[in-house]
């Protein structure tokens, strides 16, 4: 599978689980993943999945409108996404970026880099 097709096949997975079943990601992180969420770093899996799932909303919804993705050292993948999300209660969507650095393992890959940020328009 070329770096593209892991790409898109991972994010295509990554959205819709998060927006189902958030606790469900948790395989994809291992116990030395790193997320930045709104410059606050959270180190490991379980670390992680608790930050996921005690955002303050229940229901989500992620667009995503770019895709880009590259490979990395060790057969790993980079992949850079933009989006929107629309989060319950609010009538107007986020516009997002997050990056992912995926690195294989096995058959698989799973997520040792994981940057995520809202974008806010200037004032």
């Amino acid at each position: 599978m070329s770096f593209e097709e892991v790409g898109k096949q991972f994010v295509e997975y990554y959205y819709k689980t998060f927006d189902e079943n958030r606790a469900a990601l948790a395989p994809l992180y291992r116990d030395h993943s790193m997320l930045t969420f709104e410059a606050s770093g959270i180190l490991g899996a379980a670390a992680i999945v608790e930050k996921l799932q005690n955002l303050p909303f229940q229901q989500v919804q992620h667009r995503t409108d770019t895709l880009d993705a590259q490979p990395s050292g060790q057969n790993g993948v980079l992949v850079l996404v933009t989006g929107a999300l629309l989060v319950e209660g609010s009538e107007r969507p986020m516009s997002f970026t997050q990056a992912f650095n995926l690195q294989q393992d096995g058959g698989s890959y799973y997520v040792l880099n994981d940057v995520f940020r809202l974008v806010y328009p200037a004032a």
